[in-house]
């Protein structure tokens, strides 16, 4: 493990999260806290309790997974579609780093600043409600778990992408609308049962509902489907990065 190609990769991209403040962490702080506003407060403040949960409290695992899914992708395929772009991918496969090293060094970086973002929105939202986090390791878990499969799925997209359109057609056109669909300000148990089992159909919605156990004990599926599914996602994308490294799809043209 060449261990120090690692950390190169790793380090310049988690310095040009210090470069782009305003956009990788300001931006989708302050769309969040606009959610919790809107949704959290004038709204949420005149609706009643969800499993005995307030409303603003409830929403809170779903604003961050929505932040986390869309970072995340964000991150990892920007990160690998640049050198794509300017070229310098050839000196990357070019160097005497594995392609194992390359994934470590995008994704590891990519999925730490999802990490630190989603941090950073679970203390924002003490600004507006107060809630309380039942499984905290649990939590770390998923949020750590979650960062990682998505930004594997990103570093995919920025592979596939050949245009900077494409590096937002799937999180604007197909993650955001599974979000926001995926039990984000609702139980999915409110729901007519026909569309409770549509929803069944949704990834999105185990990943939201195994956090928002973790927070409040409380889930629309049981934790360990929750669990299964995102560790399935996540062999789906390691399956498809290998062979993304295999074929040269990609990368060598």
């Amino acid at each position: 493990m060449n261990l120090y190609g690692v950390r190169a990769i790793y380090n310049f991209e988690m310095a040009r999260m210090k470069r782009t403040v305003m956009q990788s962490v300001l931006s989708p702080v302050i769309s969040t806290c606009l959610y919790f506003v809107v949704f959290g407060s004038a709204i949420g403040s005149r609706m009643g309790d969800i499993d005995n949960i307030s409303y603003g409290a409830y929403i809170i695992p779903g604003l961050v997974m929505l932040s986390l899914l869309m970072q995340s992708i964000s991150n990892a395929s920007f990160g690998i579609y640049m050198p794509k772009f300017s070229g310098t991918i050839y000196e990357v496969l070019s160097a005497p780093v594995s392609y194992v090293e390359v994934v470590l060094g995008y994704v590891g970086a990519a999925a730490t600043k999802s990490v630190i973002l989603g941090l950073i929105i679970l203390a924002t939202a003490r600004l507006f409600v107060d809630y309380d986090v039942l499984h905290p390791f649990w939590m770390i878990s998923f949020l750590i778990l979650t960062s990682v499969t998505f930004s594997l799925f990103g570093f995919i997209i920025g592979i596939w992408a050949d245009g900077f359109e494409k590096l937002q057609i799937v999180p604007m056109m197909i993650v955001t609308p599974l979000v926001f669909l995926g039990g984000t300000f609702y139980s999915i148990d409110m729901l007519p049962p026909i569309w409770q089992t549509i929803s069944l159909f949704n990834p999105v919605v185990y990943l939201i509902s195994g956090f928002r156990w973790a927070f409040f004990g409380v889930s629309d599926v049981h934790v360990g489907i929750s669990v299964g599914m995102t560790l399935v996602f996540l062999s789906a994308c390691m399956l498809a990065v290998w062979y993304i490294f295999k074929t040269g799809y990609r990368l060598r043209s």
